[in-house]
């Protein structure tokens, strides 16, 4: 009977009873390199998981040395600890794969939405896109980590250079005729608003050299490589952006502003302080004159 109990296993051998230790001891190992890599904040760099994994290895493959029972029965066990520790390794590797993804498509949205906005400028500025540009990259290669940055370092090259190249592109056309656009408008100012004779006269030299020199040489591209042209641009870049003053962003708070202060100036202040001015304004010769008429 103790024989036929032994054969179905009921009664307990000494292989089973080291089998059984082993096994607590195979899970108390497993669960400290479990812990180990669950210390983790994925994702991280393939290198460092690797590492972490190394170290985690040793450390439960020490204590298995220090708690089994038996000899024949260790190497079994060990090599079941191995195959476990295996399988979690890869579902760390799967799960920092995706997690890497994840993040590095977050970034790489962020930077396109970013290039986007920049090609919709009101006020187009050389110096606003290359300050964004430049932070969307940096913010990239920091927060981008992972099995998946190769891929995405790619991707976003290719899309940082397209958007470099539209914006140039679109850049000088804009421009010009942004100051098209300003230079009519100060014709306006000086002629009806502010009457200053000086500011008309500066307002039409620019807008007759704008559209003169564009019908010269049949194109306005030619004009972009004039020296006249990058001093324009160059004072255009220091008015519209800096670091202190966005003028995209504050341009129509400031240009309510001197509409109304204009509208007071008009309205108010000249009535208060009579018609003499600095300027030289436009001025009626008959109605101010106090010479009498002959006949």
């Amino acid at each position: 009977q103790i024989l036929e109990a032994l054969n179905k296993g009921e009664i307990p051998s000494t292989g089973s009873l080291v089998e059984i230790f082993n096994k607590a001891i195979l899970e108390r190992c497993l669960k400290v390199y479990k812990e180990k890599l669950e210390g983790l904040r994925l994702p991280v760099p393939v290198e460092k998981l690797q590492q972490i994994h190394e170290v985690a290895n040793g450390e439960a493959k020490l204590l298995f040395d220090k708690q089994h029972f038996g000899k024949h029965h260790a190497v079994q066990s060990i090599l079941k600890l191995e195959d476990e520790i295996t399988k979690v390794y890869k579902n760390f590797l799967l799960a920092n794969e995706y997690q890497s993804s994840k993040l590095c498509e977050a970034r790489f949205s962020e930077c396109e939405d970013q290039m986007d906005h920049l090609q919709v400028l009101k006020l187009p500025s050389m110096a606003k896109f290359n300050a964004g540009f430049f932070y969307c990259n940096r913010t990239f290669v920091m927060e981008c980590v992972g099995p998946a940055k190769e891929r995405y370092d790619h991707r976003m090259s290719k899309m940082l250079l397209k958007s470099r190249a539209l914006f140039i592109k679109e850049y000088n056309n804009k421009l010009f005729n942004w100051l098209v656009t300003f230079a009519l408008v100060m014709v306006v100012l000086g002629r009806f608003v502010i009457k200053f004779f000086l500011l008309e006269i500066a307002a039409w030299v620019m807008f007759i050299f704008l559209e003169t020199y564009t019908r010269m040489f049949w194109s306005a591209e030619s004009l972009y490589y004039n020296p006249a042209w990058h001093i324009i641009v160059s004072s255009w870049e220091t008015i519209v952006y800096s670091p202190l003053l966005d003028l995209d962003r504050w341009a129509i708070p400031i240009a309510l502003l001197l509409l109304f202060w204009l509208f007071y100036w008009r309205c108010f202040a000249r009535r208060k302080r009579g018609s003499r001015s600095v300027l030289p304004l436009y001025k009626n010769s008959h109605k101010n004159s106090s010479r009498p008429r002959s006949d």
